[in-house]
């Protein structure tokens, strides 16, 4: 059966000068290496040291999985430009034209994935045996994420569809570009579905009993700096909504067509 191994941690740090956005970056080994998200160049170091750790070389890597292309989780995958690159038609569609008020797809991503050999998937695509894409729209056009058989059980990588364990247990999405709908519906999927969950931002974690009990832990050193403070008790992350969400459109076939 397929292994999911942690290549990188996210985390949901946030400071008052922007997001610090460190995605989650997975390794799925089975009969393929299928390296899920890249994350961007500010850590483009750490992945390939991470990735030395665990013995896997760029050349390694067979295909890699997009979870969708906002620009913490986009930005390297010309490290890989050997492996075919899989992501949603309608993600592919979007980048040609995001909103105006869409900051996590700046102009220039559509140049980025212009690099790479794109093979469009959705649901149900099998990218080895035991790891299939579902589709999970909303927090973008073509957000994507993956099923895993593994000897723990089921998992979902799910991208930043389940952005972090609090999405999960409110059961809505916390950070929606696309659909507000079509999000809170892919927090649900992945909630129910009793699957070992690998969000976007957060570690891997359980529902248990209305609660997250996560499967693993991992450490992020905070290098300070004169005039850093540490909040201790910061407040819960609140729903954001794009605005101007309402207006848009694709010509690409909906999510599941």
């Amino acid at each position: 059966m397929p292994e999911i191994r942690l290549v990188m941690p996210g985390s949901t740090l946030s400071t008052d000068m922007g997001g610090v956005s460190f995605c989650n970056v997975f390794l799925i080994e089975g009969e393929r290496r299928i390296l899920f998200d890249s994350s961007h160049v500010g850590r483009r170091r750490a992945l390939l040291s991470k990735l030395g750790d665990l013995g896997v070389s760029p050349a390694d890597i067979d295909a890699q999985v997009l979870s969708h292309a906002h620009w913490d989780h986009v930005q390297n995958i010309d490290l890989f430009q050997h492996a075919p690159l899989l992501v949603h038609g309608r993600e592919r569609s979007y980048v040609r034209d995001p909103h105006h008020n869409d900051f996590a797809t700046p102009p220039w991503t559509e140049a980025i994935l212009d690099l790479m050999d794109i093979r469009e998937v959705g649901e149900g695509f099998e990218v080895m045996p035991g790891c299939r894409v579902i589709e999970l729209p909303g927090h973008s056009a073509g957000s994507i994420g993956l099923e895993v058989e593994t000897d723990d059980g089921l998992c979902i990588i799910s991208g930043d569809a389940v952005r972090a364990a609090d999405a999960a247990l409110s059961r809505r999405a916390t950070l929606i570009f696309w659909n507000e709908e079509q999000a809170d519906a892919s927090v649900r999927r992945v909630a129910d579905s009793g699957a070992i969950i690998y969000p976007g931002h957060d570690r891997p974690f359980r529902i248990r009993d209305g609660e997250a009990h996560y499967t693993m832990d991992y450490p992020i050193t905070v290098n300070g700096a004169p005039g850093v403070t540490f909040d201790a008790d910061p407040p819960p992350a609140q729903r954001w909504v794009m605005p101007g969400i309402e207006d848009q459109r694709l010509d690409a076939p909906a999510a599941g067509a």
